[in-house]
């Protein structure tokens, strides 16, 4: 007599969590390439007016994605799993912020402003908790990854064609088109669209270089777990290709916070390869003096006009520090750091309107508790993931779940065919799941940039990454990072 599977794993079995993963992956993935503005500038971006607007040319209103989430949230709810995977309070502090953002609003100095901010805030927490309740119990969750990737790779894609003639004409049609139309351009559109640093779908090139510090890992780990479809060969090139398309997009960004970064998590990820000590300090050491001598050159005469770019975020953070002194409680409400600091940046100064720090713009736009429920909350979600990549692994609860002897006898069989593999060998970090760790650095690498950018308040940064901190909280043992093949979703529960 055949036991009848628990409801849970009938749930999974079905057609309908793999549906909301590939939705949730093509809603991110429109976001990289649709909606890379700051949500505060959202009164400047109109809809499409063409078919070249609407597919090629220039960003969609952030308000057609909130209809868009409001569709993928319908599909998470039905594919949801009720079951608190992390601490009460560690996922009730998103609320928490949430919360206090709506309170800070009230006395807003520009109502507008904190308008667009608030809604931006809602799907950053929308999403956290899709990725929490929904997406970490979604078994075969390669429909997620190929939205997402997907989206990611036509950024690189586009990256590549600005640098090679196409920002050029973009500005040819800008101002011959559309400039002339705008009875108001902002200034730093005006800076962006003059320089000849690429910046791809996103509002500017640190916003760039930020997708590809938030995605690159994930998508080169991505790459790696289809072992069914490809050799260890064919994925090693694949990865070798994808990595230089990323690096060369941050080259040509030339965002110094960006390689410095890139630099570290490349440090961090060689410390996770299962290399002899030996040979891993000589390949780090390479690494680092051969990043820091090509940042230097490259950025040589950057430091000879004296970094004008540090000491003007140095204006903005000691302006926002003013602010919380004079207003610890509520600050000036979300989104509204320009009003305030235009009454106390010095004449020379160039005009912001974010901080270039996330941080330090919770506490001047909400206050001292809007600063530690967001910081606090990232930093724990951060050191509660990694703890799960590294905890031992605890057998499965539900018998339904768990692969088939024939199953376990393949996937065996695939095990050590990587294991004969001498490039399998060189790189698979095992026993530890990579996938989970690409994406835990993605999201350690997007809140370390956040000290020097403003990534909480780009959609297409912070939706991804608030949907990757709600994946990793979410798993509910650590067996369940091992990620399942396209041909083979059951092998996630190995």
């Amino acid at each position: 007599m055949k036991r009848k599977p628990p409801a849970g794993a009938a749930q999974q079995e079905g057609w309908l969590p793999s549906v909301f993963a590939g939705l949730f992956g093509v809603f991110l993935g429109l976001a990289l390439l649709k909606f890379g503005n700051p949500c505060i500038m959202e009164k400047w971006v109109s809809a499409p007016t063409n078919g070249y607007e609407f597919f090629l040319g220039y960003p969609w209103p952030i308000a057609w994605a909130y209809w868009l989430l409001a569709l993928v949230v319908a599909a998470g709810v039905m594919a949801a799993r009720w079951r608190l995977a992390a601490p009460w309070w560690l996922m009730a502090l998103p609320l928490v912020w949430l919360v206090w953002q709506f309170l800070a609003g009230v006395q807003s100095a520009d109502a507008g402003l904190t308008g667009y901010t608030l809604k931006h805030f809602g799907a950053c927490v929308l999403c956290l908790y899709l990725g929490f309740f929904s997406l970490s119990r979604v078994r075969n969750i390669w429909p997620f990854w190929a939205g997402l990737a997907g989206g990611f790779l036509l950024v690189l894609a586009i990256g590549w064609e600005q640098h090679f003639g196409g920002l050029q004409e973009t500005r040819r049609y800008f101002y011959a088109y559309v400039y002339p139309q705008w009875r108001e351009v902002p200034p730093e559109y005006l800076k962006r669209i003059s320089s000849n640093r690429i910046f791809s779908t996103l509002f500017y090139p640190n916003a760039l270089a930020g997708s590809l510090l938030l995605l690159l890992p994930a998508t080169l780990a991505t790459i790696w777990q289809t072992r069914e479809l490809l050799t260890a060969p064919a994925r090693l090139f694949l990865m070798g290709l994808v990595g230089a398309a990323g690096l060369a997009c941050l080259y040509w960004s030339g965002s110094k916070g960006g390689w410095l970064l890139m630099l570290l998590l490349g440090l961090i990820a060689l410390l996770r390869l299962p290399f002899r000590k030996e040979f891993k300090a000589a390949l780090i050491a390479v690494l680092l003096l051969a990043g820091l001598a090509g940042f230097f050159w490259k950025h040589s005469a950057f430091f000879q006009k004296g970094a004008t770019s540090v000491s003007a975020r140095f204006d903005y953070w000691q302006a926002a520090i003013h602010t919380v002194r004079n207003k610890p409680l509520f600050g000036t409400g979300p989104g509204t750091f320009s009003i305030a600091y235009e009454k106390l940046k010095r004449p020379e100064s160039e005009m912001s309107r974010l901080v270039h720090n996330d941080y330090l713009e919770q506490a001047s736009d909400s206050g001292v508790a809007g600063f530690l429920a967001y910081g606090f909350f990232v930093v724990w979600a951060l050191v509660r993931g990694f703890s799960k990549l590294n905890a031992p692994p605890t057998a499965s609860p539900e018998p339904a779940l768990l692969p088939t002897p024939r199953l376990l006898s393949r996937e065996h069989r695939e095990a050590k065919k990587d294991e004969n593999d001498s490039a399998t060998r060189f790189l698979a970090p095992a026993p530890k799941d990579w996938q989970a760790f690409a994406v835990w650095l993605g999201v350690l690498g997007w809140s370390l940039q956040s000290f020097v950018e403003f990534g909480l308040y780009i959609p297409a940064l912070a939706w991804p990454a608030f949907a990757f901190l709600g994946w990793l909280l979410g798993q509910e043992r650590p067996s369940a990072f091992k990620s399942s093949s396209p041909l083979n979703p059951r092998a996630a529960d190995k």
